[in-house]
Order: C-alpha cells, then structure tokens, then sequence
C-alpha cells in the first residue's frame, strides 16, 4: 500500500461563501513530475472510496484500478506522475464530516481545493483527469472549471450530470435516519454497523458485485460470504456523514449547460450492464459534445461487471486509455 501525505489550505472559501478554517486533502503520488511540470495524471475515486483504488485487490465499489496504473500500465508511472488525492468531504484523510454540522459542498469546491494540491506539488498542467463514477463527475467537473489547464479527461462508468438528480440526498439520509445509532446526525458508529453493512451490501449488489466475484469464487454461499465481508469491512471505515455530504455535492452536478468551454480531448468508457450508468448515457449527451464541437469519444466496454467493469475489466479499455493518453492534443 502507497503512503499517505497531506496538504492543508487556511480559510478555503465555498462556492456557497461558507468559509472551511481548515481544509486537508489527503492524497498519494507515483512516479516523478517531469521538469516541465506537465505529466501529472490525477486519479480521482469514487463515492465510498478513495486511493486505496490503486491497491491490488482493494475492496473497492467500482473496481480496483491497480491493473490499469503502475509500470509498464496503461497509466505509466515510468512516464506520467500520478496524482491521487481523496476528495473534500470524504473520509480517507482529507476534510470531511464527522458528525452534524459540516457545510454543504459542490464538484467545484473538491476540484478547486485539488487545483490547490498540484499547485503546491509544482503542476503547470493536467496531462490527464480520469476516474470511475464519481471520479468520473471530477475528472468532468476539471475540464469546465480549468479547462486551460487540463489536456484531458477519462471519466469511465460516470456522466456529466447525476443521473439521480435532486432528491437523492435525502433518500441516503433517510435510509440513515432508519438505522439505529444515526441520532439526526449526531450518530454512533458503533450502533450503525449492522445498518451500514446492510447498506453496502444492496448498494454492491446494485453495481454488479455477484458478477465480478463469480469467476474467482463460483460457489454462491462463498461468494455471499464474501459481499459480506466487504461490506462489513467498508461499514468499519467510512464515516456516514460523507454519504449525504457526498450525495449533495452529486444531486446538482451537470456540466452539460457548460460543454462549450470544454477544451480538453474526452475518452468516455462506460460499461454494457451498468446500472448506474448505462452505455445510452454516451448517446444522450453526443449531439449536446458535438454541438459545443468538444473532441470526443466512446469506448464501450462489453463487461458484464455492470459498475465494477472500469477496473476489473481493465483489459477491455487499457490499450484505448494506453493510446488515448499518449495521442496527441
């Protein structure tokens, strides 16, 4: 496992005005950043996750991604440096809730506080942004919100807008306010365990889980066991509260009104049996890319993994992502 280091910005202002007197993000680097300062790939992660998305074997809800980042990979570390921050508001290090009380954010506020990082790290520019799910709405929030400075960007089984929309929040608080332990947000950890495991469970069994573990365990009651384990062990790590403030953030992304001030190369691969984000979300948004002339294409990945398939399907994109980073702007 990579190590950890930290970066913290003094008085970091929201969109929303609100002032955060301390804002840390957590984050993990591979490879070296070239004189020129312009070979930095940032790696963003996903809803419940974090960087331990490059782990091999990472219990993580959209696939680990270790089989597409490292030596030789589709991500080269021999040739890119590797930018992994955990995002505002998560719960992997950087700034985020741990209880009531903590403001709401936007995709703008978790990429300004990131620009923040590569600033201090030396980046001149984003060779490129890419990540699942909801590193996929960062990597699509960067070339919007610094499209200068971004050359390119992968989201892969993600879109440019939350395809739940407004109310989704509140549907994770109240599947919250439900468990035992919550206290309107004031929880115990302790007594929502049983709660959250069950949670992650129907939210892994959503994404396709039962599907990527039957390969290497064939035997259902094993397999079971294992979505379990999985679950039980997130339940011991992930702080509650960033669901909903996660979730927030989510329900008003949609940078589909802001396509024209795209200058960035875009690579969308999205999985055939995704349910959280079908192939036609590459159908519904093509006129809209093509109308604002943004240079696009489509990937699709014919996994049947459904939202894991970016990373344990890496072989059916990492020679499109291989060749998509090393092609010319």
């Amino acid at each position: 496992m990579m190590a950890m280091q930290s970066h913290t910005v003094r008085d970091f202002r929201l969109a929303s005005g609100a002032v955060l007197p301390e804002a840390t993000t957590a984050y993990r680097t591979l490879g070296t950043l070239n004189a020129e300062g312009t070979n930095a790939v940032l790696v963003l992660h996903g809803y419940t996750t974090g960087p331990q998305m490059l782990d091999a074997g990472a219990s993580v809800a959209e696939g680990s991604w270790s089989e597409l980042v490292g030596p030789g990979k589709a991500v080269d570390v021999d040739r890119y440096f590797i930018v992994a921050p955990n995002m505002l508001g998560s719960c992997y290090g950087s700034t985020g809730p741990t209880g009531a009380g903590f403001p709401r954010i936007t995709l703008e506020d978790i990429v300004g506080l990131q620009k923040r990082l590569l600033d201090v790290l030396g980046v001149k520019r984003v060779h490129a942004a890419i990540g699942p799910s909801f590193g996929g709405y960062q990597a699509w929030q960067w070339a919007v919100q610094f499209p200068d400075f971004v050359e390119r960007i992968a989201p892969a089984v993600s879109a440019p807008f939350n395809p739940g929309g407004v109310g989704a929040a509140a549907t994770v608080r109240a599947q919250l306010a439900a468990m035992p332990g919550w206290h309107d947000g004031r929880y115990d950890r302790a007594e929502m365990l049983p709660g959250l495991t069950a949670m992650r469970v129907a939210t892994l069994s959503r994404y396709g889980v039962d599907a990527e573990l039957a390969p290497r365990i064939p035997d259902a009651a094993a397999r079971n066991a294992e979505i379990q384990r999985m679950a039980a062990e997130w339940a011991q790590g992930f702080e509650p509260g960033s669901l909903v403030t996660l979730m927030e953030a989510a329900e008003v992304f949609d940078i589909r009104p802001q396509f024209q001030r795209i200058k960035a190369r875009v690579l969308i691969a999205n999985s055939r049996t995704d349910a959280v984000f079908p192939p036609a979300v590459a159908d519904q948004i093509a006129p809209r890319l093509d109308a604002a002339r943004v240079r696009w294409q489509a990937h699709p990945l014919d996994s049947e993994k459904g939202h894991f398939a970016s990373g344990a399907d890496a072989h059916l994109w990492a020679d499109a992502l291989r060749n998509f980073l090393e092609s010319r702007c």
